[in-house]
């Protein structure tokens, strides 16, 4: 049995893409480095872009085992 774990990481401003970059992808990785440290796997994650365009979001999903 699992324990399942969704984070919210908020990306930098955006004024002309919605797009991750190279800065976003760092905080990305940064976010799974620590949880890997912690035991936590990642199952999924999903970049969700605003309607606004502005402020973007990585939307991850980690498990560990009970």
């Amino acid at each position: 049995m699992y324990t399942y774990k969704t984070e919210i990481l908020k990306v930098g401003t955006k004024w002309f893409s919605d797009k991750a970059n190279e800065s976003d992808i760092r905080l990305l990785d940064d976010l799974l480095n620590e949880r890997a440290c912690e035991g936590w796997e990642l199952v999924t994650y999903d970049y969700m872009a605003t309607s606004s365009q502005v402020r973007g979001a990585f939307v991850v999903t980690f498990r560990k085992e009970m």
